[in-house]
Parts: structure tokens; C-alpha cells; sequence
């Protein structure tokens, strides 16, 4: 996307557009950190009016360059150039706005707020680690698709916060494996945090980290554009991902707070203001940016429509068939195939019942799926064998072979869960990832993200509870579940055998508003359903066995514990009590439903049970606060799983005990 360079005094203009709105608007709002817009407009401007393959009033098309501002609390830097370059939704009231309620302006960027920001930015570490998944989507899709439909580069600007965070650690190896060369990072190398000098908490080279990892890497100076400029160049011609480390002047301009942590998160102040401006030779009217510079930058934003139209283009001489395909997946459109192949595996299982840990029966699911659904990405943080997550026919991806559609991760869970966010806002693919429920722990951060930004991404999370036995109390999750059903827009399924399974591996994929996790067994359990017509998992929970007679007792459960639900029912019966099962693949996803469905399922039988090897909390919107529960109040212990279940009372025979112990 290079274009005729500037001269030095043209490019000052430009930068100092961006520095002076970055100013304006976080003094305006009381709020804000204007340093690092500040100190990285000569490395944005150079990017974007060199590089940058982007069409501002096309935000979206699927070929441009992605930018990703790892370090979100400079989100003055992306508005002020959603602004500068013409982003239709972007106005100079919304920058005057900043951090305001109803705002396209908050604090940090949000994807799902602002067109133009490719993700959501704030918690250090996930931009880059987000931008890895990227920039592997593309590698993946221009191996499919070829050149003339994906071509184009990801672009990161990070910090020395995003580059202390642990998570940036998993993302660069896994970037510097897989040879992902058209990933750029551009790190503001500027030696300040909030508590001052970097020195204080960090003496780590950077440079010789990222070549350790993989990348090629470089020290630049951040404010000689012909610098920058050349190590961009240099950057697009390497094999490797590529690391610009631009020595850079937090709040460049400001006499007194430039280059100290007073210029980091909080406002300049109207004198320090004032003379910064003058210092930089900008006006003193705030938010005024003169009519040449805002024309200069709008040409930059419209001179992108040439590169879309020439991929319009190109793409247009893909077969008809390749480009219908393209187009489906960019959409998160699932194929007409996938609901017919889950429709007759989970008739097979009727025909042939499978009494197998509910993680085999996602294994048999994923071999139905994968021939139905091209753009099905799996893969594992180093668990295949335990996560049961790669079909027999799934070939791993790698440097040398960017056709796979396997992921090995490593044991990097956070680095998995931040790459899949990635790979699903990048589009093409539909990703999910595979760990022990219990190391949700190591995903949490990028999960929330997720969630918050509405990213279909499927977690895969075996081995879900006490069920896991000798590990012990450190991989035993108890809690998880609960505190992931609380997530809001996490969609939390623990089904309780092959059929739920099936159900909840379709309303998975076809959820393209958010994430879910899938929380699976270790041990082997029963196959309770005996028809699968309809997909009764979709209302979160259903009433999987009637009562003989009158309910007196309703027995609620979810997962592993549904079979225990089962034999205390027909305990019970043997002692002439009525009691009903019904199963709750999700509790969260019933609690949605409308309120004469959810009163239907609960019922109105007296004695209310639920049955979870996890701990109590939410079920109490189902049982109320007086009902019975039979599962978790600590962690748990290291010794064969029946004898675990044994040891904390979750048995059909205990809740018999309970529910007759109620009824006096």
C-alpha cells in the first residue's frame, strides 16, 4: 500500500492531527491516557499512510490489513484515526465524546461498539495475542482460497504492558512456530508504566525475547518516519513474524510530563496542555484540525476503495462455487449438510446406544461434523489423547503445511482461548479448543472477551468435575462450572450422555452471537435418552423421565449426575414416592427461557433436588432456597472416582436418603 512519501514537515502535520485530538479529547473527558497516542502517531501515521491496506468508508471488506491496538487505553489513537481518514461513523461529536455514556468513543476499544476496531483491547496482552490468531486465520484461508481472495497483512501496535503480560509469552512462540510472516508488531518501546520508569518491575530485551521466539526483530527509532518506514519494508519481506521495537517519548510534546508516567493515564491539565501545543506548533482551539491535514488524511482513508475494487476484482475470477463457499464462512453461515449429518449420527445412537464418557461422545460427534463442515477448526492445548477433540481424517496445521485443520497449541490454554477470539473475528473458520475444565483458570481472561465481544467460539473442556479422580482437588473442577454459567453471554452445556452431546455440539455451532463451553466427562456414563426426533437440549433443560403417578419429588441434574438422578428416582419409587428427572444440559440457557416454559419444566412438585459434583451456587433459581442439593461444598480428593462420589454423598442412594429425610 506504499504511496509517495511525505516530506518530514507534511508527516509532522499528519502526526500531530493525532496528538492534538488525542489531547483534546481526553481533557475534555477528565479521563484518559493521552500518552501513548502521544508518543506512537509517528509510527500510526507512517503505517497508515504508507502500509495500510484499508478503505475507510469500507471498514469491513474482507481483504483489508487488520490493525490491532494491543494497547487499548491509547484508544484515542484508533478514534482519532477512524476520524482522520473518514470511518462513516466516527465524527468529531463522538471524539468530543470520549469515555461518555452511549459513546462510539469508551475507554478502550470495543469491537462490538465502534466499526473500524477489529477487537475488543484493554486487559494487556490479549490485543497480541488475539492479533496471533489473526494472522493465522489468514494463513490459513490464503492456503484454501489462494491470493487473489486473502492477501493481506496484520498489524499490531503494542506496549510495554502488553509485552509484560504472561499471555503475550504463549502468543509469540506459538506465532514464531507457525511462521506467521504477515504479522507485524510494532512495540511503543517507551521505558514508563503507571508506577514509573520500566525499571522498576522489568529489564527484559525485547528484541532478543521475540528472535528467541522465532521472529525476526529490530530497534528502531519511533519518531524518524524514514525509520519506521524502512523496517515496515523490511518487515513485509521477512519469512518470520517481525518485531519493530520504536524507541518512542510517552507523551511526545509536552514539555514537562513527556517521557514520564504523569503522561500515561491521566489528563496533560489545561497549562501543560496549552504549551504542548505550542511546542508542536498545533492550534490552540480544541479538537481544531485544519482543513489541508484533514484533507490530507481523508485521502488516505479514500485512496484504500482502489485496493478493494482491484480484489473485488480478482476474486470475481474465482469460480462461482469457491466464491459462494468464501462468502458463507466470512459470514459465520453454517452449511446445509451439518444439521442433516448430526441429525443421523444421533439416529445411529438410538439404533445403537453408547455408553461412553460424554468427551468419547463428543469425539463421535466431531467425526460426524467434520465432513459436513469445511471451516471446523479444532485443536487442543496439548491433551488430543484426553480431549478427544481431532477426527481421524484431521491433518495438523503447521508452518509447512497451513492446509491442516488441527491445532497443536502447546500448553498454552490462555494463548489457545486469545488465538480462537482471533481466528473467529478474522472469519473463515469456526474455531474451538480443547483443555481440562478445570484450566478454564488459564483461559478466564480471553473466555471473558469472548463473551463480552460476542465471538463464536467453542471451549472444549474435558475431565468436568470430582469424576476425574487420582489427579486430585488441583484438577478436580467444583467451582468452574458455576462461575462460567455467571459469565454473562457464556453458553455453559454439561450433557449427560452421547445424544445430549450431539444436541449440544449442533446448538454450538449454530451460535454465532458468543461462545460456549462444552464441560465433558472423564468417566463413562450411560446412554439415558431412547429418542433424539427433537433437539431438547435447545430449551436447557427438559424432563427426561416422568414420575408413576403424582410428583411428590423433582429431581434436577446435569451431566454425569443425570444417571444418579435416574437411580434415586427408582429408589424412590421402591419406597412409594413419585419423583420426575429432569435434565439440565444447561442451566443457564433454561433460565432464559420464557417463564410459563420454565415453570412447565420445573413443576409443581413439592421436594425440589438438584444433583451436581460441583458446588451449589445458581441452583437455586430452579430449587429455591429451600431445596435439597446434592453435590460440593469443598474441593475435592485424590482416589478412583466411585469412590469419590462414595466419600461426598453424590449417589443415587444418598439423595433417596435426603429427599425421604424432607418428607418426614
Amino acid at each position: 500500500m506504499s504511496t509517495q512519501v511525505p516530506p518530514r514537515a507534511e508527516h509532522d502535520k499528519l502526526a500531530n492531527a493525532i496528538r492534538s485530538l488525542a489531547m483534546d479529547a481526553v481533557e475534555k473527558a477528565k479521563s484518559g491516557h493521552p500518552g501513548m497516542p502521544m508518543g506512537t502517531a509517528d509510527i500510526a501515521t507512517v503505517l497508515f499512510s504508507r502500509f495500510m491496506k484499508f478503505d475507510a468508508a469500507n471498514p469491513t471488506w474482507p481483504d483489508r490489513d487488520r490493525f490491532v491496538l494491543s494497547a487499548g487505553h491509547g484508544s484515542m489513537l484508533v478514534y482519532a484515526l477512524l476520524y482522520l481518514t473518514g470511518a462513516p461513523d466516527m465524527t468529531l461529536d463522538e471524539l468530543k465524546n470520549f469515555r461518555q455514556l452511549g459513546s462510539k468513543t469508551p475507554g478502550h476499544p470495543e469491537n462490538f461498539i465502534t466499526r473500524g476496531v477489529e477487537t475488543t483491547t484493554g486487559p494487556l496482552g490479549q490485543g497480541i495475542a488475539t492479533a496471533v490468531g489473526m494472522a493465522l486465520a489468514e494463513k490459513m484461508l490464503a492456503a484454501e482460497f489462494g491470493k487473489k481472495a486473502v492477501d493481506h497483512y496484520t498489524y499490531v501496535i503494542a506496549s510495554d504492558g502488553d509485552l509484560m503480560e504472561g499471555v503475550s509469552q504463549e502468543a509469540i512462540a506459538m506465532a514464531g512456530h507457525w511462521k506467521l510472516n504477515k504479522l507485524i508488531v510494532l512495540f511503543d518501546d517507551n521505558d514508563i508504566s503507571i508506577d514509573g520508569p520500566l525499571s522498576l518491575a522489568d529489564s527484559v530485551d525485547q528484541v532478543k525475547r521475540f528472535q528467541a521466539a522465532g521472529w525476526r526483530a529490530e530497534r528502531v527509532d519511533g519518531h524518524d518516519p524514514e525509520a519506521i518506514a524502512a523496517a515496515i519494508a523490511r518487515a513485509q519481506k521477512s519469512g518470520k513474524p517481525s518485531l519493530i521495537a520504536c524507541k518512542t517519548i510517552i507523551g511526545y510534546g509536552a514539555p514537562k510530563k513527556a517521557g514520564t508516567s504523569k503522561a500515561h493515564g491521566e489528563p496533560l491539565g489545561a497549562d501543560e496542555l496549552k504549551a504542548a501545543k505550542e511546542k508542536l506548533g498545533i492550534a490552540p482551539e480544541p479538537f481544531a484540525v485544519s482543513p489541508d491535514v484533514l484533507d490530507a488524511w481523508r485521502k488516505i482513508g479514500a485512496r484504500g476503495a482502489a485496493a478493494r475494487k482491484t480484489w473485488e476484482s480478482l476474486f470475481g475470477t474465482l469460480p462461482p462455487k469457491k466464491q459462494a463457499e468464501f462468502n458463507r464462512r466470512l459470514a459465520h453461515e453454517r452449511p446445509a449438510k451439518l444439521a442433516k449429518a448430526l441429525a443421523a449420527h444421533r439416529k445411529a445412537l438410538i439404533a445403537s446406544p453408547q455408553n461412553i464418557a460424554t468427551r468419547k461422545s463428543s469425539e463421535l460427534a466431531i467425526e460426524a461434523i467434520v465432513p459436513a463442515m469445511p471451516e471446523f477448526l479444532a485443536g487442543s492445548a496439548d491433551l488430543t489423547g484426553s480431549n478427544n477433540t481431532k477426527a481421524k481424517s484431521a491433518v495438523a496445521f503447521s508452518a509447512k503445511n497451513p492446509k491442516g485443520r488441527y491445532i497443536h497449541y502447546g500448553i498454552r490454554e490462555h494463548g489457545m482461548a486469545a488465538a480462537m477470539n482471533g481466528i473467529a473475528l478474522h472469519g473463515g473458520f469456526a474455531p474451538n479448543g480443547a483443555t481440562f475444565l478445570v484450566f478454564t483458570d488459564y483461559c478466564r481472561p480471553a473466555m471473558r472477551l469472548s463473551a463480552l465481544m460476542g465471538t463464536p467460539v467453542v471451549y472444549v473442556m474435558t475431565h468436568d468435575s470430582i469424576g476425574l479422580g487420582e489427579d486430585g482437588p488441583t484438577h478436580q473442577p467444583v467451582e468452574h462450572v458455576a462461575s462460567l454459567r455467571a459469565m454473562p453471554n457464556m453458553r455453559v452445556f454439561r450433557p449427560c450422555d452421547a445424544v445430549e452431546v450431539a444436541e449440544c455440539w449442533e446448538l454450538a455451532l449454530n451460535r454465532i452471537d458468543g461462545p460456549t463451553v462444552l464441560a465433558l466427562t472423564r468417566q463413562n456414563l450411560p446412554q439415558l435418552r431412547t429418542e433424539a426426533k427433537a433437539i431438547r437440549s435447545a430449551a436447557g433443560a427438559y424432563e427426561l423421565l416422568k414420575a408413576e403417578g403424582r410428583a411428590q419429588v423433582t429431581l434436577f441434574a446435569s451431566g454425569s449426575e443425570v444417571e444418579i438422578a435416574a437411580g434415586a428416582r427408582k429408589l424412590l419409587a421402591d419406597k412409594g414416592v413419585a419423583a420426575r428427572v429432569v435434565s439440565v444440559p444447561s442451566l443457564d440457557l433454561f433460565l432464559e427461557q420464557p417463564a410459563d416454559l420454565r415453570d412447565a419444566v420445573i413443576g409443581s412438585a413439592p421436594v425440589k433436588v438438584a444433583i451436581e459434583a460441583g458446588v451449589r451456587m445458581g441452583w437455586d433459581a430452579v430449587i429455591g432456597s429451600d431445596g435439597l442439593f446434592v453435590g460440593m461444598t469443598g474441593f475435592g480428593a485424590s482416589a478412583p472416582y466411585k469412590d469419590l462420589y462414595r466419600h461426598f454423598g453424590i449417589t443415587a442412594e444418598a439423595t433417596a436418603e435426603a429427599v425421604l429425610k424432607r418428607l418426614g
